[in-house]
C-alpha cells in the first residue's frame, strides 16, 4: 500500500520541476504555467468528492484497481498533449485519479489493530510523502535527459503494472454500510457539524499544505536563477533532501499513538513556520536552503500523519467520508498554493513567496487555537 500511494501521488508532482519546459513547449505565460500546476491539485480535490466516499459503500480492492487503470489513461493523455489546453485537461484528469490513494489509506487504517493504527497509517503515508518528493527528482532527471513527455509515458505504463499487482496482492473487502452515493454525500455535512476535531484537522492541514506547495512550486523558479542556475534535474534533486525528512513518517505515527495527535500538529505548525523564516533569510545559501527543506518536510509529514490518525479514530464506519472532507480541503489548499506560488514569485520574488508561506502558518496556528478551545 505504501508503494502504491507513493507511485500514484507522484503523477501530480512530476510537473513541478518540468514547469519551465512545459511552458516553453506550449508558449505559456507565468499565470498559465501556474494553472497547469494548480489543475492537478484541483482535480485531486474534486476526485475526493466523486470517488473517495465510495470506499465506505463499495468493494475496496476493485475500486482501487479500476481507479489505477484510469490513472494510466490520464498519464497517457498528458504524455501526448498537443497544446496548453490539452495539457491542462490532462493534468485535471490525472488529479481525479490520484483520489484512489484516499481509498487506500483508510483501507490500511481499517485493516490495522486500533493500538497500531498510527504506526500503520504512518508507514503508508511515508510512501505517499516519499512519492511526492522523489517525483520531483525523477521527473527532473528524465525531463532533462530525455523529454518531459517521457516522464508521463513511463508513468502511464507504471500505473497499468500497479493495477495488476494490486489486483493480486490486496485482500477483497466488503463495505460496512449500505447507502447510495447520494445518501453518502448527504451524510457528510452532519459529520462536519458534529466533530470539531475534524474541522480543526481540515482547516489546519489545508493551510499547511497550501504553504508546503507554495514552497515546492516556487522552488523551481528560484533555483533556475541566481545564485544557483540549476536545470530541471538540479531542481528535482531537492526532492531527495525532502525524502530524507519524509522517512520519519512512521515515527510520527508512533508519536501520535503515544502522545496524542493534536499536540503533534501544534509542534508541526510551529516548526514549519520556522522553516519559512530559514528559507527567507538563508535560502540563497545552499546549506540554508537544504536545512529549510528538511525542516519543512519533517513538519508537513508530522502534521499530516497526526491529523489523519486523529480523524480515523472519530467514527470508524465513516473513515472514507471523513478522509474525503479532509483530503478535498487539503488538495484545494495545495492547488491554491501552487497557483499563488507563481503569483507571488512574479510579484515579489523569493522573499514574497516565503512571507506568504509564513503568513499561512500563522493562520494555521490561529485556527488550531480557536477551534481547539471549543472541543
Amino acid at each position: 500500500m505504501a508503494l502504491s500511494v507513493g507511485t500514484v501521488v507522484a503523477n501530480i508532482y512530476y510537473v513541478q520541476p518540468l514547469l519551465p519546459d512545459v511552458g516553453r513547449s506550449f508558449n505559456l505565460n507565468a499565470a498559465e504555467i501556474g494553472v497547469v500546476a494548480m489543475l492537478g491539485m484541483a482535480g485531486a480535490g474534486v476526485g475526493q468528492i466523486l470517488f473517495v466516499p465510495l470506499g465506505d459503500i463499495r468493494e475496496r480492492r476493485g475500486l482501487i484497481v479500476w481507479m489505477t487503470v484510469a490513472a494510466s489513461m490520464a498519464c497517457a493523455l498528458a504524455a501526448t498533449a498537443q497544446n496548453g489546453v490539452w495539457m491542462m485537461a490532462a493534468m485535471l484528469l490525472v488529479g481525479f485519479t490520484v483520489a484512489v490513494n484516499h481509498v487506500t489509506i483508510p483501507y490500511a487504517a481499517h485493516l490495522a489493530p486500533p493500538a497500531q493504527r498510527g504506526r500503520v497509517v504512518g508507514i503508508v503515508i511515508s510512501g505517499l510523502l516519499i512519492g511526492i518528493l522523489l517525483a520531483r527528482t525523477w521527473a527532473g532527471w528524465i525531463g532533462e535527459v530525455f523529454h518531459w513527455r517521457v516522464v508521463y509515458g513511463i508513468a502511464s505504463v507504471s500505473m497499468a503494472v500497479l493495477a495488476l499487482v494490486m489486483r493480486r496482492v490486496l485482500p477483497a473487502s466488503q463495505p460496512d454500510i449500505r447507502l447510495s452515493w447520494r445518501e453518502l454525500l448527504v451524510s457528510v455535512p452532519p459529520l462536519w457539524r458534529q466533530l470539531p476535531g475534524l474541522r480543526e484537522a481540515v482547516i489546519v492541514n489545508s493551510l499547511m499544505f497550501c504553504a508546503f506547495n507554495v514552497f515546492w512550486t516556487a522552488l523551481v523558479f528560484f533555483v533556475e536563477g541566481p545564485p544557483y542556475f540549476y536545470t530541471s534535474r538540479g531542481a528535482g534533486l531537492f526532492g531527495l533532501i525532502g525524502a530524507a525528512g519524509a522517512m520519519g513518517a512512521p515515527l510520527a505515527g508512533r508519536l501520535a499513538d503515544r502522545y496524542g495527535a493534536r499536540g503533534n500538529v501544534f509542534v508541526a505548525a510551529v516548526t514549519m513556520s520556522v522553516s519559512f523564516v530559514m528559507l527567507g533569510l538563508w535560502g540563497t545559501h545552499l546549506v540554508g536552503l537544504i536545512a529549510g527543506v528538511l525542516v519543512l518536510d519533517m513538519a508537513q509529514q508530522l502534521a499530516h500523519v497526526s491529523n489523519q490518525t486523529r480523524i480515523y479514530g472519530l467514527i470508524p464506519e465513516a473513515r472514507s467520508r471523513l478522509n474525503m472532507v479532509y483530503m478535498t480541503c487539503s488538495f484545494t489548499g495545495g492547488a491554491l498554493g501552487s497557483y499563488f506560488a507563481a503569483v507571488w514569485w512574479h510579484l515579489a520574488g523569493w522573499v514574497g513567496v516565503c512571507g506568504f508561506g509564513f503568513a499561512l502558518l500563522m493562520l494555521a496556528l490561529l485556527a488550531w487555537w480557536r477551534i481547539g478551545r471549543g472541543e
